[in-house]
């Protein structure tokens, strides 16, 4: 717990609040720039400012999901670094699973504050960053080339081929996303098999069925949106099924 305490400290505070309030800063700017732009082409400045509330409004409820992970995370390794992460090019998905496999890595069981060291932070702080500059990195060399060719309407004005690249990256996303979740079900379907009978042991049935609870919640979310043409739901499936998932882990672990 005396790391946990550091990892809290004053100092680690100032230290990630000033990269996000920097990051912050810049996307403040973009707005107004982005603002006065609309402006000087002449768009309807009404419209502007529906929209601008409209998109605030829809960012809210994901945050929420952002908020649970670094709540999730901070229990054991202190509220600055996830919230730093979080904040600024970290994914929820991506945060927790890096973090879980760097503790594993470093020789923790689990991640927790009890098992916690000064070396197995820097591992985990270290992997989480470097893991996911990697698209910062390729944006910078190769974004405005990647965007020219997937301009489908540019290219039939220049009479080129379209590109093939939109289709793989939406290809990619998905194969990665199915990838991650056979890895997860896998692992929860084999601590059901291996467990000593389907009441006996929490830990062996309550992940899976928690896993399917918000698989229904998001299949539940996709019926609306297609049901009633809400695009807008989209804005809210992701934070919604966690929501409802969590909330049935605490229903279902009293159950058990």
């Amino acid at each position: 717990m005396e790391l946990l305490s550091k990892l809290n400290s004053p100092v680690i505070y100032l230290i990630c609040g000033s990269i996000v309030l920097a990051v912050a800063l810049v996307c403040v700017v973009f707005a107004l720039r982005a603002y006065r732009a609309g402006k000087a082409i002449g768009m309807d400045v009404t419209k502007m400012k529906r929209t601008i509330v409209a998109s605030a409004t829809f960012a809210v409820l994901p945050s929420v999901g952002i908020l649970l992970g670094v709540i999730a995370l901070s229990g054991s390794l202190g509220t600055p670094w996830p919230w730093l992460r979080l904040s600024v090019i970290g994914a929820l998905h991506y945060e927790t699973q890096v973090a879980e496999a760097a503790a594993e890595a470093a020789g923790m069981e689990k991640l927790s504050a009890a098992a916690m060291t000064p070396r197995a932070f820097a591992t985990i702080a270290l992997l989480m960053s470097v893991c996911i500059i990697w698209g910062m990195v390729f944006s910078f060399f190769n974004c405005k080339r990647y965007t020219r060719r997937l301009s489908a309407g540019g290219a039939r004005e220049k009479g080129e081929k379209k590109s093939s690249l939109a289709g793989f990256g939406d290809i990619a996303m998905t194969a990665m996303f199915i990838g991650l979740v056979s890895a997860y079900l896998g692992s929860y379907i084999g601590g059901f098999v291996s467990g000593q009978g389907l009441f006996r042991f929490a830990g062996s049935w309550l992940p899976l069925a928690v896993a399917l609870v918000g698989a229904a919640a998001m299949r539940l979310f996709l019926w609306i949106k297609e049901r009633y043409n809400a695009a807008w739901v989209d804005s809210f499936s992701i934070a919604g099924s966690m929501l409802i998932a969590m909330a049935s882990a605490i229903f279902l672990g009293r159950l058990a």
